[in-house]
């Protein structure tokens, strides 16, 4: 009996005990939702955002459904992380534009609770859809936009930081 349950798992596919019916990336990996893909393999697959915050923002997604990065296991972790470097790469020479950013958000800000990583490409200078500033028409500097995020950030408290650091180590 127990050789016959064991048999049945045999080359079974993460996704088909692992997905989540309710899940907008789980209906992509099943093929009942459209995606425009840029790679995939056995366990992630890489895609163009369909709310891109600039041409070229992607996801790469593993393909078994987990809601929290802190709870992926690690051959998924790591298909994620070659998966990021090819994409980012490929994005950096299609887009002629070396900065990205890569962002994997958990609980907080996750708009899908499916893990994924967004690989958004920095904005360019100059480009038709620069960020709106102070006056309508104004062109971003590098610094311009270095000050923005700046100012949008609250800065750290050194005390505070060290308490926290040695709770997240005492974990690793």
């Amino acid at each position: 009996m127990t050789s016959f349950i064991i048999d049945s798992h045999v080359d079974r596919k993460p996704s088909a005990w692992n997905d989540d019916p309710d899940c907008a990336f789980c209906r992509i990996l099943k093929g009942d939702s459209p995606a425009a893909v840029i790679y995939e393999n056995d366990k992630v697959i890489a895609i163009l955002d369909i709310l891109p915050l600039r041409e070229g923002h992607a996801l790469v997604i593993p393909k078994a459904h987990y809601s929290r990065l802190s709870e992926l296991p690690e051959d998924y972790a790591a298909a994620a992380g070659v998966a990021v470097s090819k994409v980012a790469n490929a994005l950096t020479l299609a887009l002629d534009n070396t900065g990205l950013n890569v962002v994997c958000n958990q609980e907080y800000a996750q708009a899908v609770p499916h893990v994924h990583y967004h690989i958004i490409p920095a904005p360019v200078l100059g480009a038709k859809k620069t960020p709106q500033v102070r006056e309508p028409h104004a062109t971003l500097t590098h610094r311009d936009m270095h000050q923005m995020e700046f100012e949008a950030r609250e800065e750290l408290d050194y005390d505070d930081a060290a308490l926290l650091l040695n709770r997240i180590r005492s974990k690793l």
